[in-house]
């Protein structure tokens, strides 16, 4: 059985938006091609273009149509009622919700403790759960301890390997401070994936989490996931005062935007 380190008072995570995530894959696809070659790779594929391809992701998007249950009158703390809150009409329609998913880091990972040869193991400088390849036996109770399901089992190399958060981008000084982040952050065209201290209360990712009432993924399980995501905001079904649909209209600067988005916003304005 492996221990866990001290609980570490920096918990790198992410913070991710599921009211501005589009589901294009871009940080599924930007984080394959990083780690791909890099210290924690490859990331094998097998039968790619077949009928039954199989291949190691660290990063998956899941798509869901999510149908209102709840009306603004509601009282409760569901994952529905934290999607459908005050400023919502009534008889909202239906959306889609794109959700990533990837290792939650978590402060008690059950995926560490059950590995029989140290392998799977919890940093104490900074919360991040790792995969010793040299050490895996390609087992398998890591996976099956994970209730996410972010264990990824390579077929052809017979180790499991997982999201590392990129910890051999975030430290590394080669790069400029602004590109130490995740593969994942650095390709969103959205910006829906934020990076940083979630043990910091005042970093700009725990204050993000603090305005937007962001959730941890099944707390009641007890694994502390590090990671949090903010749930969308508000839709409306386009019957209300023009108005008033105008006061919950957020506009930005087309300057703040990235430059596709400027692109786009350019072309569409004309």
């Amino acid at each position: 059985m492996t221990m866990l380190p001290a609980p570490a008072r920096r918990k790198l995570g992410l913070v991710i938006d599921l009211d501005t995530c589009v589901g294009c894959h871009a940080c599924a696809v930007a984080c394959k091609e990083w780690n791909d070659g890099g210290q924690f790779g490859p990331l094998p594929d097998e039968d790619a273009y077949g009928a039954e391809p199989l291949g190691v992701w660290f990063n998956r998007i899941h798509s869901y149509e999510v149908q209102p249950e709840v009306t603004p009158d509601s009282q409760g703390n569901g994952p529905l009622q934290q999607l459908y809150k005050t400023g919502f009409v009534e008889n909202a329609p239906a959306m889609t919700v794109h959700f990533p998913r990837s290792c939650l880091h978590c402060e008690k990972p059950d995926c560490v403790t059950v590995c029989p040869t140290g392998a799977s193991y919890k940093r104490a400088e900074d919360g991040i759960v790792l995969v010793d390849e040299e050490k895996c036996i390609g087992c398998k109770l890591c996976s099956w301890a994970c209730p996410y399901g972010a264990r990824e089992y390579s077929e052809k190399r017979g180790v499991m390997q997982k999201c590392t958060l990129c910890v051999d981008r975030i430290y590394n000084e080669s790069f400029a401070p602004a590109e130490r982040q995740p593969a994942c952050v650095m390709a969103c065209p959205t910006r829906a994936r934020h990076f940083g201290d979630l043990g910091d209360a005042d970093s700009a990712v725990s204050k993000l989490v603090a305005e937007r009432e962001g959730y941890a993924l099944m707390p009641e399980l007890g694994y502390a996931p590090v990671n949090r995501y903010l749930p969308p905001r508000p839709r409306r079904n386009g019957c209300g005062d023009k108005a008033a649909a105008a006061d919950h209209t957020e506009t930005l600067d087309r300057d703040q935007l990235p430059p596709l988005l400027r692109w786009v916003d350019k072309l569409l304005s004309r």
